[in-house]
C-alpha cells in the first residue's frame, strides 16, 4: 500500500486542518446585508455552520438529493463566500514542517467529484471526444493517455517546469499506479477508461499531489458490488496510513456507510431551493438509525399489477445473434460458446421484443457498455455485426427488399440516458434545451416539436419542478416553466442533471429506452418519483388523470435498465441477463423475474451468482 511521506502529514498536524467557527456560505457576493440576504437567487448555502476538521478524522456527509453535500465539500475547499472572512481558516497548513505548496488549501484539499465535470483537468483529456470516439482505432493528438492524466499533460503545447517546481516522485508514482489497479492502463486514452477505472483513476491524480485532506463525492455510485467491495477497501487502507490524507466522503442515505468513517454530517432538506441545513453532527454510531441501512423495498404503488408468464410475443425490436466484439486480439463481449436447444452457439444472443422490460446486469468491464453503443449504433462494429434493429440491418441485405436502418432513424427511436451522454452533453444548454433534444437529431440542432411536443416538455417541467427549479418557492406561480429557460444545465446539481437526462430518454415515448445508470446520484425519493413516471407519466399510480399529455411506458415500449443497485432497477423488469466477468469464457446468463427485485434480495443475489 502507498506510503505517505511524514512531513506535514494529516495525521501528525497538531491543530486543526480545517476550522470553521458560526459561518455562512453564499455562492455569490450578496446585494444586500449579509443579515437580510434572502433573494431567491442567491440564497445563504449554510447559516452559522460550525465544523473543525483534525488529523485524526475520517468524515462522512450524509443527505438526499439536493440537501447540499457537493456544496459542503466545496466549501471545506474554501470555495464559495464566507462571513464572516475570518470564520473558515486553516490552522494546520500554516505549519512549519507543511511544504509551501500544501499551505493554499486548494492544494492541500483536493475535491474528487464522478460527473465528468468536476474536475477540470479530465474535462481538459476529454474535451475533443464524442459518444464513438472511445471505440475507433484512429487516435487524435488529443486523445490523452491516462498517464498524461495522472500527471497533468493534458495541454497540446505544455509548458516547461521552471526551476525549483516539484515534479512527481517516480516512486510514489509507481506505487499510487500499484496499488489502485491503473499500472495496465497507463497507455490507454482516459475516453476508453469504464466506471470504475474513471473513479480509480480520479483518485490517484488527487493522491498524487500529496493532499492532506481527500474530499469523495459519491465514490461508490455506479460500481458493481465486487467494485464497491474492493474501492470501499482501498479508502480503508488510505484512511488507515499513518501519513495519508484524512478523508470526507459524501453519501447518500440509503448507501452503505463505510467502516472506517468515524464521525457523520447529516444535512437535511432544502428550507428552500440553494438553501441547506446540517440535522446531525457527531459519531457514526450514534447517527439517525435510518442512515445506511438501504431499502429492503420500494413503497408499493396501489395498482400492483400480477406479472404475466404467457404474454403474447411481439416483433422483436433488437436481434443480436451471436454478437461478437474484439480490439485485434482483445475481446470484449462475446467471448463464449454455450449449448442452447440443442444447438451450439458463439458469441451473444439475445432477442428484445415490444413490451418487454429487461435488466441487463455484470461486473464493471463485462460489456455493458458496449452493447449500449451497439443498440444505439455509435459503435462502428455496429455495421459488420449480426445485429438488427426494428427488424431491419445497417447494411442493406441482398433480396430483402428493405432499406438499410439510418443511424438518424435509430436515434430518434431510442431514447438513451447514460454516464456517457452525461458527459458530452453540453453545460451551456438551459433546462429546457436539455429536455427538448429528445426531439433533435443532435445535442446542439433545432428540435422538431409539434404542439403535442411542446405540451409535453411544459407537463413533464411542471411534473418535476421541485428537482429542477434551482429558484423554487412556495410563493411563486406553480404552472409556470419560464424558470427552464433561466438555468443552464452545468448549474444544476448532479443529481438534478440526472433527472433531466432520464426525462430527456422517455418523454417522447420511444420504441425501446436504455436507462443505463439512470438512477444513481438520485436518492430514494427522487428515484421512486422518476421510476413512477417511467410506468405512469402523469396518471398517478395507474389512475387517469384528466389533462394528462404524458403516460408511462406503453406496451409498443421496450426497456433496457443498466444497474448494479438492486434499488435502481425500475418495478417493472421482469427479465435479466447477466454478463460474465470479462476473457473467463463463461457465457451470459438469463433469466425471469418473480417479483421486483427491490423487495427480493435472495433473486438479487442469485443474479449475481458466477
Amino acid at each position: 500500500m502507498t506510503k505517505f511521506p511524514v512531513a506535514g502529514a494529516a495525521s501528525r498536524l497538531s491543530r486543526p486542518i480545517i476550522n470553521i467557527s458560526k459561518a455562512t456560505f453564499y455562492r455569490h457576493q450578496p446585494t444586500h446585508p449579509v443579515d437580510h440576504a434572502h433573494h431567491h437567487s442567491n440564497p445563504p448555502l449554510f447559516r452559522d455552520l460550525d465544523f473543525t476538521l483534525t488529523g485524526n478524522d475520517n468524515w462522512g456527509v450524509i443527505g438526499p438529493s439536493l440537501s447540499g453535500k457537493t456544496s459542503f465539500l466545496k466549501i471545506l475547499q474554501s470555495q464559495y463566500l464566507c462571513f464572516p472572512p475570518r470564520a473558515r481558516t486553516y490552522p494546520a497548513l500554516s505549519e512549519d514542517h507543511v511544504p509551501a505548496r500544501l499551505r493554499v488549501p486548494r492544494q492541500a484539499i483536493q475535491y474528487v467529484g464522478f460527473d465528468n465535470a468536476g474536475s477540470s483537468t479530465f474535462a481538459a483529456a476529454t474535451a475533443s471526444t464524442y459518444l464513438s470516439a472511445r471505440y475507433e482505432s484512429l487516435r487524435e493528438i488529443t486523445d490523452f493517455s491516462l498517464a498524461d492524466y495522472l500527471t497533468g499533460n493534458t495541454e497540446l503545447n505544455p509548458s516547461q517546469q521552471l526551476p525549483g517546481e516539484e515534479g512527481i516522485d517516480p516512486k510514489r508514482f509507481e506505487s499510487v499506479v500499484t496499488d489502485l489497479r491503473l499500472k495496465e492502463l497507463l497507455e490507454l486514452p482516459v475516453t476508453f477508461l469504464s466506471n470504475g477505472q474513471t473513479r480509480r483513476a480520479k483518485i490517484a491524480r488527487a493522491l498524487l499531489k500529496e493532499p492532506r485532506v481527500l474530499l469523495l463525492d459519491e465514490p461508490f455510485m455506479g460500481l458493481d458490488p465486487l467494485s464497491f467491495k474492493r474501492m470501499d477497501e482501498l479508502l480503508g487502507k488510505i484512511s488507515e496510513d499513518e501519513g495519508g490524507p484524512r478523508m470526507v466522503l459524501a453519501a447518500r442515505p440509503q448507501d452503505p456507510i463505510p467502516s472506517w468513517l468515524g464521525r457523520l454530517v447529516v444535512l437535511g432538506e432544502p428550507e428552500e431551493a440553494g438553501k441547506f441545513s446540517v440535522a446531525f453532527m457527531g459519531e457514526a454510531g450514534k447517527a439517525p438509525k435510518w442512515i445506511g441501512e438501504g431499502e429492503e423495498s420500494r413503497k408499493e404503488k396501489k395498482q400492483d399489477v400480477e406479472k404475466s408468464t404467457k404474454q403474447e410475443k411481439k416483433e422483436p425490436v433488437i436481434e443480436m445473434e451471436g454478437c461478437k466484439v474484439n480490439y485485434g486480439d482483445k475481446i470484449v463481449l462475446g467471448n463464449w460458446s454455450e449449448e442452447r436447444d440443442g444447438k451450439t452457439l458463439s458469441g451473444l444472443h439475445w432477442t428484445v421484443r415490444r413490451g418487454e422490460r429487461w435488466g441487463v446486469f455484470g461486473p464493471n468491464g463485462s460489456g455493458k457498455t458496449t452493447i449500449v453503443s451497439l443498440l444505439c449504433s455509435d459503435h462502428p462494429q455496429t455495421y459488420s455485426l449480426p445485429i438488427k434493429l426494428f427488424g431491419r440491418s445497417r447494411l442493406p441485405e441482398p433480396g430483402s427488399g428493405q432499406r438499410p436502418l439510418s443511424y438518424w432513424e435509430i436515434q430518434s427511436r431510442i431514447g438513451h440516458s447514460s454516464p456517457e451522454i452525461h458527459q458530452y452533453m453540453p453545460r451551456r444548454l438551459t433546462i429546457r434545451q436539455v429536455l427538448e433534444s429528445a426531439w433533435a437529431d443532435t445535442f446542439l440542432s433545432k428540435p422538431k416539436m409539434d404542439e403535442l411536443a411542446k405540451k409535453q416538455a411544459d407537463a413533464t417541467l411542471r411534473w418535476f419542478r421541485k428537482e429542477l427549479n434551482m429558484s423554487s418557492t412556495s410563493e411563486e406561480d406553480s404552472s409556470s416553466v419560464s424558470w427552464a429557460d433561466d438555468y443552464t444545465f452545468g448549474e444544476l446539481s448532479f443529481s438534478s442533471q440526472r433527472v433531466l437526462l432520464f426525462l430527456r430518454a422517455i418523454i417522447k415515448h420511444p420504441d425501446v429506452v436504455v436507462l443505463d445508470e439512470a438512477f444513481s446520484g438520485m436518492d430514494a425519493g427522487v428515484r421512486d418519483k422518476c421510476m413512477d413516471f417511467l410506468d405512469y407519466g402523469e396518471n398517478e399510480n395507474g389512475a387517469t388523470r384528466e389533462g394528462a399529455v404524458v403516460t408511462g411506458l406503453s406496451d409498443q415500449q421496450a426497456l433496457v435498465c443498466i444497474s448494479h443497485v438492486r434499488e435502481e432497477v425500475p418495478n417493472c423488469v421482469e427479465q435479466w441477463m447477466c454478463l460474465p466477468e470479462p476473457n473467463t469464457g463463461k457465457p451470459a446468463r438469463f433469466g425471469q423475474l418473480g417479483q421486483w427485485l427491490a423487495r427480493d434480495r435472495k433473486g438479487w443475489e442469485h443474479i449475481w451468482a458466477s
